[in-house]
């Protein structure tokens, strides 16, 4: 049983031969359902020209998603700094959370949210990309102009790293340390974080929300389905390509070389992939071995109905402290 708080990160992936439109309607069945489940927040991240992720500004999502759910927090996870003025991004959410009080959070990243070089120079206007000083400047500038609001979201420092845990702990910030991206670098950015945190009027003490994959079904074989076409999207992007989930049926008949299969095999590191009870297994012992106070489960899978149902079984499997009171 898992009994840490868990909230969702909602990538919007999609499938080859359907549209972004279809992916955002499954998205909205989903927070609606993680609302009635007692998740504790639901973010959006910010993705641009991607060939399988939608790319919905997080602003927009976060105002529509808000909208039609009523107690779950929803967020951003992230927006990424370097490709907004400070002040536009303050406005936006401080307006977000002037009409859902106690509801924003505000995950902030550094990431360009795109491979595609052209699409980067476009979003900074030909600027080159922002250093380590800069970002922490525009970071900074966000979190003042953001505080001087009435209605404040509430801040989070998404990173991969042990320079972003750095900034995080300098701000004195809560972080979201991306593990289902670099699972090996956790256990030097935390320490590195708890050991530098500076107490702010955001955090008193080191607050670490660490994102896991984890997809789960009534059976192993049936989760291990479910996660193929996201396994075969991977290997896409590793090559430089990226491309859109491919049909679960497409899907199962992929035969990966032995390289591939040792590739996948070292991404697959920390998920919380199979029944309920591996699932709240393998999330339990991750979030006990890194000290996590939340963690934030990804579930790249296309298909809304099988996502929702991954996260009803999830939550058929926690105890007392890992979701609020259910809606219904």
């Amino acid at each position: 049983m898992i009994d840490l708080p868990l909230s969702i990160l909602e990538v919007t992936a999609f499938e080859a031969g359907t549209s972004a439109a279809e992916t955002i309607r499954g998205s909205v069945r989903l927070a609606q359902r993680a609302d009635q489940l007692g998740f504790q927040r639901i973010w959006y991240a910010e993705h641009h020209g991607s060939p399988f992720l939608a790319d919905f500004p997080p602003a927009v999502v976060i105002a529509h998603m808000a909208a039609v759910t009523s107690s779950i927090r929803v967020g951003s996870g992230g927006v990424l700094a370097p490709n907004h003025v400070p002040l536009s991004l303050a406005e936006q959410f401080a307006a977000l959370a002037a009409f859902h009080p106690g509801r924003i959070d505000l995950g902030i990243g550094r990431g360009p949210g795109t491979l595609d070089e052209q699409t980067a120079r476009a979003l900074r206007r030909g600027a080159p990309t922002a250093n380590d000083e800069e970002y922490g400047e525009a970071v900074a500038q966000v979190l003042g102009l953001v505080g001087e609001r009435e209605e404040v979201p509430e801040p989070w420092l998404l990173c991969s790293s042990v320079a972003g845990t750095t900034l995080a702990a300098e701000l004195g910030l809560p972080l979201a340390f991306a593990y289902h991206i670099r699972p090996q670098n956790a256990f030097e950015a935390l320490e590195r974080y708890r050991d530098r945190f500076k107490p702010s009027r955001w955090s008193d003490t080191p607050r670490v929300m660490l994102s896991v994959t984890a997809v789960c079904a009534e059976t192993e074989a049936e989760a291990a389905h479910l996660s193929r076409p996201f396994d075969i999207a991977r290997l896409s992007l590793l090559n430089g390509r990226g491309e859109p989930q491919l049909p679960l049926e497409e899907a199962a008949r992929r035969v990966f070389t032995s390289e591939e299969q040792a590739i996948l095999e070292s991404h697959r590191l920390g998920r919380a992939q199979g029944t309920p009870e591996q699932v709240a297994r393998a999330l339990a012992e991750t979030g006990g071995r890194f000290g996590a106070d939340e963690l934030m489960l990804v579930t790249p899978v296309h298909d809304a109905t099988s996502r929702i149902r991954s996260f009803e079984l999830i939550a058929g499997v926690t105890g007392p402290s890992a979701l609020g009171a259910p809606v219904g």
